[in-house]
């Protein structure tokens, strides 16, 4: 065969295959349309910018760093009617926008005007931005939430975090399960560190608000009453409200849960050690552990316990950076390890309950980040679990003991009428 004859067939098999495809390969529609589902806070497909959407309803979230504009353009509304809704939409400052707010755009196409503009400010708060024939106007609208009351019922065998998970399932999702389990921390955080205080067989029961928002986000709002069983001693929580005691908890004996103390310096609680012998893991000798380490993330912010002058806030040796605390009834508190100190807190400054005085780090004889925590007591160490360990603050006046009487029994009997795990309860 001679190379000439070779090539023409060679062209020919080629002009073959090409038909062959041609005459098989699908047609690509003319215009391909567009549609955005919304996925909690994601796109959920990719975003053909080259043709306006022909849906009756578009609906998008602002990328990171994009402005309304742009998405308004690739939701096929033009640069004129974008400016005329965002010039109507007085009652927000277009530069706080939030990414990934979810915006709809009604009655959109290559040849129309929209008629309505919504962005989703919040999950319980929207703009509406709408085209008349008098031109652009915007009105916020509120969307309501139902509520109802729910019981959710516990018992420790490693974590409060697992506990509430396990039990709550079937009532919250699991953001409102992390949301319930920090609220009773927060409820009983004058009475019990949920970190090392808490026995595997110690039992909880805690009934809350629940909020639903019209498009399903379900929240917790106010704990209402609670039990915990700790190694048999029993503390009830119930919401009241005195005219003359201060906190909005009252145990079963009419005592506000406000006490003099917190007992823990970091809200994120998760312990390493605790009071009494251990090997030193810096200096490898057996030394007796004078407070209680909380592990948590550098920068954590650590709070006093109590109110209390700064006695000194700077270096201090193996503690690495140091506060030490005078508190009014004699108790003196260290945190040591720390990153830094908060501003304003310095040797003479005053600080109050709760006030965040420095951040978690480790600095000093530490092997990683965490929260060294001593209480002295008489110029000793005391071990924080039993000098923290007060019993509760000031009772409820006798003019207020009736209410408050009538109040915590109606609350039990809701929590003991509640006999699964988690289940929704009407107060009467």
């Amino acid at each position: 065969m001679t190379p000439r004859r070779a090539r023409a067939i060679a062209y020919a098999v080629v002009a073959i295959l090409l038909i062959l495809a041609l005459r098989f390969t699908p047609r690509l529609p003319e215009r391909k349309p567009v549609e955005i589902l919304l996925q909690g806070n994601a796109h959920a497909a990719a975003v053909d910018t080259t043709s306006p959407p022909q849906r009756d309803a578009y609906v998008d979230t602002l990328y990171a760093g994009e402005t309304l504009q742009a998405l308004l353009r690739r939701g096929g509304v033009s640069d004129a009617d974008a400016e005329g809704a965002l010039r109507a939409a007085t009652t927000i400052d277009m530069r706080r926008i939030p990414a990934c707010m979810p915006v709809t755009i009604a009655a959109v196409g290559a040849d129309s005007t929209p008629t309505e503009i919504v962005l989703q400010l919040a999950v319980d708060r929207l703009l509406r931005i709408k085209h008349t024939e008098t031109g652009w106007s915007s009105e916020e609208q509120r969307l309501p939430w139902t509520t109802d009351t729910v019981v959710v019922s516990g018992s420790i065998s490693s974590t409060l975090y697992e506990a509430m998970d396990s039990s709550a399932k079937s009532v919250l999702p699991v953001g409102a399960r992390r949301q319930l389990t920090w609220s009773l921390a927060d409820v009983l955080e004058y009475r019990v560190d949920m970190s090392r205080d808490l026995q595997p067989g110690d039992e909880f029961r805690v009934m809350a608000e629940r909020s639903t928002s019209p498009t399903g986000v379900v929240r917790v709002d106010r704990v209402l009453a609670a039990t915990m069983k700790l190694s048999g001693n029993t503390i009830e929580a119930i919401r009241f409200k005195s005219e003359s005691v201060g906190g909005d908890y009252f145990d079963q004996d009419g005592r506000s849960l406000r006490a003099a103390f917190l007992r823990a310096p970091v809200e994120f609680r998760r312990i390493s050690s605790v009071f009494g012998l251990r090997k030193h893991p810096i200096l490898g000798i057996m030394r007796r552990h004078q407070g209680t380490d909380y592990a948590a993330n550098i920068g954590t912010p650590v709070r006093a316990v109590g109110d209390a002058v700064v006695v000194r806030a700077g270096w201090s040796g193996g503690y690495g950076n140091l506060i030490e605390l005078r508190h009014p009834n004699g108790y003196v508190t260290r945190y040591g390890h720390l990153r830094g100190f908060a501003k304003g807190v310095h040797a003479g400054a005053r600080v109050t309950i709760g006030q965040t005085i420095a951040y978690v780090g480790t600095t000093g004889l530490s092997t990683g980040p965490h929260l060294h925590f001593e209480v002295i007591v008489g110029g000793a160490q005391r071990d924080p679990r039993v000098a923290l360990n007060l019993k509760g603050g000031q009772p409820i006046p006798s003019a207020e003991r009736g209410a408050f009487v009538a109040l915590r029994d109606r609350m039990m009997a809701s929590l003991d009428t509640a006999k699964s795990d988690a289940v929704a309860v009407a107060l009467h």
